[in-house]
């Protein structure tokens, strides 16, 4: 007869990630080729999605192998005070389409959401599908469709601080699962313009473990993918390395704001840890007993506010 299995401890686990000795320099590379591109950005108004208190327009950018990439650009209607405003910069969930953040650009922002390649208004050359994103190339760290699309969020941050009624030095990153993982990415790469980081239930830390310890999607691509080429999990593994939060996380160093659900059946509870962990910079972590992957969302909303306006305290409230 066996024992009952133990019960999870999620702050215990024990999670790492072998750092591939050239991880520094593939992503210089990747950020070189990046940079070589003129962006081009452009801004076209949108009346249709205006209010009296906020201006809507569509943002349009080229990055990584000229893949034209979308966002929307929601900033408060009437003068601009002197400096320009903080932006919020928040990338989406793994599945999500962008939205338009009205409230934050009420609250005194531009606020910018991402759309990069392979959301629907940037999918024309880049569509690998949902599922489909996290294991695309998965074997080959230099065309896994995920270089490029951390390249479209990294990028996104250059275009923005470059913008005409942006404060450069008032940008901060938000965002829950992909967009979690993706803003200690963006951090780590762009220290010198990422104020503060909120990152709720951050995906794509410890991502072969996560494949192991749950069997949701989006890793439970992993899995399948598994099942019919088992004969791949090193070259997989290997790629993984080079996106993995884990790796990335000691190189932030602006203030962070993660929270994590206990329940998390997406992002095990256990990946949060450890890249929390991993980060060695100011940082915050609030975790809810009984929340699954929305992580607290319901209530930490408050807190996420608090956190950002603390850091980039925008000059006027106006809701």
């Amino acid at each position: 007869m066996t024992g009952a299995a133990k019960p999870r401890d999620p702050e215990a686990a024990v999670i790492t990630v072998d750092r591939p000795a050239d991880f520094d320099e593939f992503w210089a590379e990747t950020m070189r080729l990046t940079e070589s591109i003129d962006p081009a950005p452009t801004l076209t108004h949108r009346p249709d999605l205006s209010t009296d208190t906020v201006t809507v327009s569509e943002l349009h950018y080229t990055s990584f192998e000229h893949v034209r990439v979308a966002a929307w650009y929601a900033a408060p209607a009437g003068p601009v005070p002197a400096g320009g405003f903080p932006v919020v910069l928040h990338i989406p969930g793994y599945i999500s389409e962008p939205a338009i953040l009205k409230s934050w650009a009420e609250r005194g922002y531009i606020a910018i959401d991402l759309a990069p390649r392979g959301k629907l208004r940037s999918n024309a050359v880049v569509n690998p599908g949902y599922p489909g994103l996290l294991t695309h190339n998965i074997v080959d760290r230099f065309t896994y469709a995920y270089r490029g699309f951390y390249a479209d969020v990294v990028r996104s941050a250059d275009v923005v601080a470059g913008l005409p009624d942006v404060d450069a030095g008032r940008i901060g990153v938000w965002g829950s699962s992909q967009g979690g993982g993706l803003g200690i990415v963006t951090a780590a790469l762009r220290p010198d313009l990422v104020r503060c980081v909120a990152a709720g239930a951050p995906y794509l830390c410890g991502i072969m473990e996560s494949a192991r310890l749950t069997h949701s999607y989006p890793y439970e691509e992993i899995t399948e993918y598994m099942r019919v080429h088992p004969d791949d999990e090193p070259f997989a593994t290997e790629t993984a390395s080079y996106y993995d939060g884990l790796n990335f996380a000691p190189k932030v160093q602006a203030p962070i704001f993660v929270y994590l659900g206990m329940r998390d059946d997406v992002c095990p509870p256990e990946t949060g840890f450890a890249v929390y962990r991993e980060l060695t910079c100011p940082k915050e972590l609030r975790t809810f007993e009984n929340c699954a992957h929305h992580a607290g969302l319901r209530w930490v909303i408050p807190e996420v506010e608090k956190f950002l306006d603390g850091y980039l305290k925008p000059s006027g409230v106006l809701a």
